[in-house]
C-alpha cells in the first residue's frame, strides 16, 4: 500500500468545481488586489477567529515582520523566541531590524519553555513571539502574565494553528496581534502564498494596513516605509470557499490523532502529549525515534511517507553564523529525532491502520 506523506491535490479535489466556479467570478469581476474578495475573506476570518480585525497580506513571514514593524519598536530592540521553529518566525525579527532571543522549548511540547522565559529578559527586550507548533497553543496565561510583568507585548506565529484552542479561545485571539500563513499545505490552505494579521488593536491594525500596501491610507500618500505584501483577490475567494469546512477538517485531523495515540505501541517511538488533544489541531503528527534515518528508510520501503520538521534548527543555520556556537541542547536533540508521519483529512481508515500496523512492527 502506498501512503503519501500529503497529496495537496487529492486535498484540493474536494473544492475543484467551486475553486473554479470562484476563479470565474474573480476574472469576471474586473477587481483582482484588495477587493471584494478580500473583504469578505478578512470579515469572516477575524469572526472566526473572534477578533475586531483580520488584515489579508502576502505570506506568513510578511504577517510576522509587519506585526514587529506595526509596534514601531526601536531598531535592534529584541524579542524573546522560541529556539525550536521554523526559521521564518526568527527571520521576520531579522526583517524588522531586531534582536531574536532563542529561548529553549518544553522537552515533551517542543513549545517554548515559559519557566525560561524571565531569564531571557533585559532592558532591550521589547515583546515574545511565541509559535503554536504542529497545530498546539503555547501557555499563554504564564506567556502573557509575564509580559504583563515586564510591559512587553506578545505576538503568535499561528501559522500551524488555525482553529487551535486555548481555554476557549481560538489562536490568533491569545496575544497583542498574531501573524498566520495559508500556505497549501496548511490546515486552511490557498493555492499559492497567502496570509493574514489579526489582532484587537486598533492603532495596530491601522498601521498593519498601511504598511502592506507601500506605506499608504491613501493612494499615492505614503506615511510608512512600507511593503507590498497584499492577499490577492484569487486566493482570498478561495480561502473564503475553504473556511467553512476548516471545523470539520481539524475533527476529522483529531480523530486521527486519537487513533494514532491510541494505538501505536512501539517504545522505540515517541509520541506527541495527548492531554489537549481536542484542542489542537494536529497540523502535523510528529514522533520522535532515536534512529530516525532507519525509521524513515523503513517506512519509506512500506510506502509510507514522512517528513522531518524541522532538520536543521534555526541556530545551525548559515543564515546565523553568529549562532553557530550556542549550546541548545533540547532544540538539537528534536531536530535530530522528530519525524513526521502522514495525517491529513483525506487519509482512509485502511490507511491509517496500515500506519499504525507497520510503525508497531518497527
Amino acid at each position: 500500500m502506498q501512503v503519501p506523506f500529503l497529496s495537496l491535490k487529492t486535498t484540493n479535489q474536494v473544492f475543484e468545481t467551486q475553486i473554479v466556479e470562484k476563479l470565474s467570478e474573480v476574472v469576471q469581476s474586473g477587481w483582482y488586489i484588495l477587493g471584494e474578495q478580500l473583504t469578505k475573506f478578512e470579515e469572516a476570518f477575524a469572526t472566526y477567529c473572534g477578533t475586531k480585525y483580520c488584515i489579508g497580506v502576502a505570506n506568513g513571514l510578511d504577517a510576522l515582520t509587519i506585526i514587529l514593524k506595526a509596534s514601531e519598536f526601536p531598531d535592534k530592540s529584541e524579542i524573546i523566541v522560541p529556539a525550536n521553529t521554523y526559521i521564518a518566525t526568527i527571520l521576520a525579527i531579522s526583517n524588522a531590524n531586531l534582536i531574536p532571543v532563542l529561548v529553549e522549548p518544553k522537552h515533551d511540547t517542543y513549545l517554548i519553555d515559559y519557566q525560561l522565559i524571565e531569564k531571557a529578559i533585559t532592558a532591550k527586550t521589547k515583546a515574545i513571539l511565541v509559535t503554536h507548533l504542529y497545530g498546539k497553543c503555547c501557555d499563554m496565561d504564564e506567556i502573557n502574565a509575564i509580559a504583563q510583568k515586564y510591559g512587553l507585548k506578545v505576538f503568535e506565529d499561528a501559522a500551524q494553528a488555525h482553529g487551535a484552542m486555548y481555554k476557549n479561545k481560538k489562536a490568533g485571539n491569545l496575544s497583542d496581534g498574531a501573524g498566520f500563513s495559508f500556505y497549501p499545505s496548511k490546515n486552511l490552505g490557498a493555492m499559492g502564498d497567502a496570509g493574514a494579521i489579526t489582532t484587537n488593536d486598533d492603532l495596530l491594525a491601522k498601521r498593519i494596513k498601511a504598511l502592506r500596501n507601500y506605506g499608504s491610507e491613501k493612494k499615492y500618500v505614503f506615511d510608512y516605509q512600507g511593503y507590498n505584501s497584499r492577499l490577492d483577490e484569487i486566493q482570498a475567494s478561495i480561502l473564503s470557499l475553504k473556511l467553512p469546512s476548516l471545523n470539520e477538517e481539524n475533527a476529522v485531523r483529531r480523530k486521527i490523532a486519537q487513533r494514532y495515540l491510541l494505538e501505536i505501541d512501539n517504545d522505540k517511538v515517541l509520541l506527541p502529549p495527548r492531554n489537549t488533544i481536542n484542542d489542537d489541531v494536529w497540523h502535523l503528527f510528529v514522533v520522535r525515534v532515536k534512529n530516525r534515518e532507519l525509521f524513515r528508510n523503513y517506512l519509506a520501503e512500506a510506502g509510507i511517507g514522512t517528513d522531518i520538521h524541522y532538520p536543521i534548527p534555526p541556530h545551525k543555520q548559515l543564515a546565523y553564523q553568529e549562532w553557530q556556537n550556542l549550546s541548545l541542547p533540547i532544540t538539537e536533540e528534536i531536530h535530530q529525532q522528530v519525524v513526521s508521519i502522514p495525517l491529513n483529512p483525506t487519509l482512509k481508515e485502511k490507511e491509517i491502520s496500515y500506519v499504525i500496523n507497520t510503525i508497531n512492527n518497527f
